[in-house]
């Protein structure tokens, strides 16, 4: 197994805030009534800022020390890599990955498990740090000294994974982050 960069870091990311929540909820199209999936939702930083915009909001993460920082009595769990969601079809009417897409081993089959759990009618935001920023290029290389896996994709190569089953998908860029948006026709 490898080791858990992010069991040891959790607590740190515990008590981070999530300053993007205006434009989250805007991307994300919230509220809706239905359930959020915050896939590679770690300590639920992100999803605590948004759970009272949804019916429910579930975090899969493969990371347990990210998880046990979570708050279960409000958040759904579920210890579980992207690649292989524990979901049946057609089980989330939103979801979010939120600086997360790069640390995915499998970036192709993160996408087709996301599409796959997604409501038709649902819409998937992935947001993450600009590539084509110099600034995350300097991320991204202390990232791979610390030995983090980590892969960072500029947004129209992720968009590209989503171009099957008609995805209709958009990009919004913004102080160093980009949000790509894939909406699931219904």
């Amino acid at each position: 197994m490898p080791f858990d960069h992010f069991g040891l870091i959790a607590p740190l990311f515990s008590r981070a805030e999530y300053f993007s929540l205006e434009t989250m909820l805007a991307q994300a199209d919230l509220p809706t009534p239905g359930r959020v999936l915050d896939a590679g939702g770690g300590t639920g930083r992100v999803s605590n800022a948004i759970r009272e915009h949804a019916g429910e909001v579930v975090i899969a993460d493969p990371s347990l020390g990210m998880l046990r920082q979570a708050d279960r009595t409000q958040l759904g769990l579920a210890c579980s890599n992207s690649e292989l969601l524990p979901f049946p079809n057609d089980s989330f009417e939103r979801i979010i990955m939120v600086d997360a897409f790069h640390h995915v081993i499998d970036h192709s089959q993160t996408a087709r498990e996301m599409y796959r759990v997604l409501k038709p009618g649902g819409r998937i935001v992935i947001e993450e740090p600009d590539i084509r920023k110099f600034g995350v290029k300097l991320i991204a290389v202390a990232e791979k000294l610390l030995l983090m896996r980590s892969h960072f994709l500029a947004p129209q190569k992720i968009v590209e994974l989503f171009a099957f089953d008609s995805a209709i998908t958009g990009i919004f860029a913004s102080e160093g982050n980009a949000w790509v948006v894939i909406d699931k026709p219904e």
